[in-house]
């Protein structure tokens, strides 16, 4: 094979895998995305007593690394070192999880090596989703997103469900053709297109079924959504002063909201004004909105608010509380959520699924000294605080309850799960997706909710300060949104539902047994390397 048809293939399979994060293209594209690279790998392993296994990692790289930035290019808008360090992360694990297959196939042959494929990459996108460093907007079962009524299965498996479809079609279809150029012989492999076709076509058939009858389940709440459309980087933080960001709030919640309305959802940090949680109910913003509440008592109102808390003197010190010298005391910065309804309590959440190099920086107590040094487009600088359970928000005067998710954690399929474990019926996706750019940023991360909704069988109601407000059913579908870059207020009717899906019981099972899989194949090559070895030794002597 000539050295421009081993780029070919690697450029081709790059994009293949970016196409169906696009919106023009399904993700169907998907399943046959990794055949091109597949056919350089086994090239290069078919020629292994002239090419070592380090080849690979040369032009595995070139994929991925083109494959990351034709779809997430757009982080340069908010930080360049953002998406320098995202494409260079993500380029290097994926590279090192497609060379580890070939290393295994390799010691242990073609037939397992492709079963280690299979685990490898379902336990490095687990291992992506729980790590301290974290990026996995490119988990193959994403590339679905759109394409809701392929996937609702998703509601048994979750995305990595998706992921494992979309390699063992592709196995499948590499085996195919690589047979057939062997064998020019189209009767013989019937029996493997017949599994082919059967692989890709049962799953999809399942899931139009289930789109098909599946039924809304739940009591029906009037839902209010807020995009007050102010421009993240001129006037968020700086251009337009707390009070006259208040004023949009109000005004739009006041534009929308009757008497029928239970919910109104203000989008990620809606209230930025010094917001000490010590002193919450004291705050000019927060009792803006009690005083709307007020005046409309049907209404829970839902938004983001930029907080933090100080320490008292002999209080415990957590890991990412910060100094400010001019006061003489300690405090933490938080990215949350609250609830301000008729009660007198004012509930809580943290972002916990934060971004990396943007909100925090990774391993505190080992780089706590470097703290300071992180950007934070929110305005402040260091890590922000967390919290170690997903709260809900209930319903002041019935069983309801509500997730508060911000931005970033509904990219986390399990993690979403948490909040209905803890008996969450809606889950409020609130974020700010201006940071981006009109770019295809925004819409990918819309379509993710529609992963969420069918994962958990659980309506969204999402509020966005800048990119695609949005409410979607319990089946992923988007039932009316808001255009992009526009100040907007919508409405919609949905269900809240109460009963629990598989995969919400049991999350990413998939990704625990590839994980344990993936372990005992490489053990085993490395056991079966050193035999190997040890038998090249003994046959010098």
């Amino acid at each position: 094979m000539k050295k421009s048809s081993r780029f070919t293939l690697a450029i081709l399979s790059s994009i293949l895998l970016s196409l169906p994060w696009f919106s023009q293209f399904s993700g169907l594209i998907i399943l046959v995305a990794f055949v091109p690279l597949l056919f350089l790998e086994d090239y290069i392993y078919e020629t292994r007593e002239r090419n070592k296994s380090i080849i690979l990692i040369g032009y595995s790289t070139l994929t991925f690394a083109i494959w990351n930035i034709l779809t997430t290019y757009w982080i340069h808008n908010a930080a360049f070192i953002g998406i320098v360090a995202a494409v260079i992360v993500n380029t290097f694990l994926m590279t090192i999880t497609f060379w580890l297959f070939h290393f295994t196939k390799r010691k242990l042959g073609p037939k397992i090596g492709q079963l280690a494929l299979l685990v490898y990459w379902i336990g490095f996108e687990h291992f992506y989703l729980n790590a301290e460093i974290s990026w996995p907007w490119l988990n193959l079962g994403n590339a679905f997103a759109k394409d809701i009524s392929l996937i609702q299965w998703y509601e048994y498996t979750g995305t990595l469900g998706g992921t494992f479809w979309i390699i063992f079609v592709n196995l499948l279809c590499f085996n195919i053709l690589k047979s057939y150029i062997d064998l020019r012989k189209i009767r013989v492999l019937l029996p493997k297109m017949l599994l082919f076709f059967t692989v890709i076509l049962v799953p999809i058939i399942i899931s139009f079924s289930i789109f098909k009858n599946y039924k809304e389940k739940g009591e029906s709440y009037n839902i209010a959504v807020l995009q007050p459309n102010i421009d993240p980087y001129n006037d968020k933080f700086g251009g337009l002063s707390p009070i006259e960001q208040l004023n949009i709030i109000l005004n739009l919640a006041d534009s929308i909201t009757d008497e029928t309305i239970d919910y109104v959802i203000g989008p990620e940090t809606a209230l930025d004004n010094s917001i000490w949680i010590n002193t919450l109910e004291h705050n000019y913003s927060i009792r803006a909105i009690k005083d709307f509440v007020t005046k409309n008592p049907r209404v829970n109102f839902v938004l983001g608010v930029d907080c933090y808390k100080r320490f008292l003197p002999n209080e415990e010190l957590t890991v990412t509380a910060r100094y400010l010298q001019r006061e003489n005391f300690y405090y933490d910065a938080y990215n949350s959520a609250i609830q301000i309804d008729t009660s007198n309590y004012i509930p809580i959440y943290h972002k916990s699924k934060l971004v990396v190099g943007v909100e925090k920086m990774p391993y505190p107590k080992l780089f706590k000294l470097l703290g300071n040094v992180i950007l934070d487009l929110g305005g402040t600088t260091g890590s922000r605080a967390t919290q170690d359970y997903r709260g809900t928000f209930k319903h002041p005067v019935s069983d309801m309850k509500v997730a508060p998710v911000i931005c970033y954690e509904s990219v986390y399929g399990e993690y979403v799960t948490d909040y209905i474990k803890n008996g969450a019926n809606f889950i409020f996706v609130i974020t700010n997706d201006g940071w981006w750019g009109n770019t295809p940023g925004f819409k990918q991360h819309l379509t993710y909710s529609s992963l969420r909704a069918i994962e958990t069988r659980r309506s969204v109601a999402r509020s966005a300060n800048t990119g695609i407000s949005a409410f979607i059913n319990q089946r992923g579908e988007i039932l009316n949104r808001t255009q992009w870059w526009v100040r907007d207020a919508i409405k919609n009717n949905i269900k809240a539902n109460n009963e629990l899906t598989f995969y919400v019981k049991y999350g990413d099972y998939i990704g625990r047994l590839a994980g344990f899989l993936a372990v005992f194949l490489f053990l085993y090559a490395i056991v079966q390397h050193i035999l190997n070895k040890s038998k090249l030794k003994e046959g010098n002597k």
